[in-house]
C-alpha cells in the first residue's frame, strides 16, 4: 500500500489534500477564537496534549504571566478551542512537513522531470520551513492581523507549488489536465495574472477583515440593502489614511467588486473569441469559468454571512466557508497561470527541437 502512495503524483496528491485540510482548521480556529488556545509553541500550555482543564490553565498563566494574550489571564479555552489548534499544528508539523520531505528525496533526482522539478521540490522544502516559522510568529504575535495574512499567503504560496510538482509529473505522464492553446495563453497571460494578483489582495483585503477587531460592524448590522450591498447606506465613502482597518469591509468590498466585474468581462471576451474560432471547448476557458463562477458564487455568500447577524453574532460557519470558497478562487487562477507558463515553456522548447 505505501508502495502505491508512493509512485508517481499519489504523495504529490496526498500533500494537497492535507494541505487543504490544514487551511480549513486554520479557518476554523479564526472563526471559533481559538488562536491563542495554544499559547505556546510547539507545545501547548507547556504540554504535548490538548486536554487542559480550567485548573491547568490558569496554574500555567501563573507560572508564565509574559504569556498572557490579550484575552486577559482569566480567560478559559475549551477542550475543542484547543483540539483545533492542537491538530492543526500536529498536521502540519508532524504530518505534512515529513510528506514534503519523503516528497523531495523521491522527486530531486528523477531525471524524466528536469531541472524544474528540482527547483519545484526544494522550493517545498523552503517553504514547509518558512511555514513553520510563519506560524510560530502568528502565535508570538497574539494573532495581529498582518500576521495572520503572512500565514495564509504562505500556506497558499506553498499549494501554488505542491500543485506545480503535481502538473510537472502530469505532463511527463501524458495524463496533462493543465495544457493550454499556445496562442490564446500567450494572448490572456497579461490579463490572467494581473486578476490573479488582485484575487489574492481582495482575499488579504478579507482577512484583515475577520482579524481586525470590530471591523466586521464596519457596515452595520441593518440588514439588506443598508449593510449588504451598500455599507452604512453608502456605495462610496472617503476613507482617510487612520480609517483603513476600520472601514476595511467597505475597501474589501470594492475590490471584490473590482475583481468579479473583471473575471466576467475576461471570459466573455474569451467566450466571444473562442466561438469565432470554433473552440468552444477550450480548456483554458474552462479555468476561467470554474473561476468566475466560484467567485460570483462566494460574492453571494459573503453578503448572506452580512447579512445573518443577530442579537446573537454572525453565523460564523459562513465565514469559513466564504475564506475557502475565496481561497479556491485563488487556486483556479494561479493554477492556470502555471498552467500558460507551463504550456509556453515546454511549446517553445518543442519548435526549437521541431526546427532542429
Amino acid at each position: 500500500m505505501l508502495g502505491r502512495i508512493l509512485v508517481g503524483s499519489n504523495l504529490t496528491k496526498v500533500i494537497v489534500i492535507i494541505t487543504i485540510l490544514v487551511i480549513a482548521l486554520g479557518g476554523t480556529i479564526r472563526i471559533y477564537d481559538a488562536g491563542e488556545s495554544c499559547p505556546d509553541w510547539p507545545l501547548c500550555f507547556g504540554t504535548f496534549g490538548f486536554n487542559i482543564s480550567e485548573e491547568e490553565q490558569e496554574k500555567w498563566w501563573e507560572e508564565n504571566p509574559d504569556e498572557i494574550d490579550s484575552r486577559g489571564s482569566s480567560h478559559r479555552y475549551t477542550t475543542f478551542q484547543i483540539f483545533t489548534e492542537w491538530i492543526h499544528r500536529f498536521l502540519a508539523g508532524m504530518v505534512l512537513a515529513p510528506l514534503v520531505f519523503l516528497n523531495w528525496f523521491i522527486l530531486r533526482n528523477d531525471e524524466r522531470y528536469g531541472k524544474d522539478m528540482v527547483t519545484a521540490t526544494k522550493l517545498s522544502v523552503i517553504l514547509i520551513l518558512w511555514q513553520g516559522a510563519v506560524g510560530m510568529l502568528t502565535v508570538r504575535m497574539d494573532n495581529k492581523h498582518w500576521s495572520v495574512i503572512l500565514h495564509l499567503g504562505s500556506a497558499l504560496a506553498f499549494m501554488m507549488v505542491m500543485i506545480w510538482i503535481w502538473a510537472i509529473i502530469s505532463r511527463e505522464r501524458k495524463t496533462d489536465w493543465i495544457s493550454f492553446d499556445p496562442e490564446f495563453s500567450e494572448k490572456w497571460k497579461n490579463k490572467l495574472f494581473t486578476v490573479s494578483g488582485l484575487t489574492l489582495i481582495t482575499l488579504f483585503s478579507g482577512t484583515l477583515v475577520s482579524t481586525s477587531p470590530g471591523a466586521n460592524y464596519g457596515c452595520g448590522i441593518n440588514g439588506f440593502y443598508d449593510s449588504w450591498p451598500l455599507c452604512q447606506g453608502e456605495l462610496f465613502s472617503k476613507i482617510a489614511v487612520d480609517e483603513i482597518v476600520a472601514k476595511s469591509q467597505m475597501i474589501h468590498r470594492w475590490l471584490v467588486g473590482l475583481v468579479g466585474i473583471t473575471l466576467i468581462v475576461i471570459y466573455l471576451n474569451m467566450r466571444h473569441e473562442f466561438s469565432k474560432q470554433n473552440k468552444e471547448g477550450s480548456l483554458l476557458m474552462k479555468w476561467i469559468l470554474a473561476a468566475t463562477i466560484t467567485y460570483i458564487l462566494n460574492i453571494l455568500l459573503g453578503g448572506l454571512y452580512v447579512l445573518s447577524w443577530t442579537v446573537e453574532g454572525y453565523l460564523e460557519i459562513l465565514s469559513l466557508i466564504h475564506l475557502l470558497l475565496a481561497s479556491t478562487s485563488f487556486i483556479l487562477l494561479a493554477t492556470t497561470c502555471i498552467g500558460i507558463l507551463m504550456t509556453l515553456k515546454y511549446d517553445i522548447k518543442d519548435q526549437q527541437i521541431l526546427e532542429d
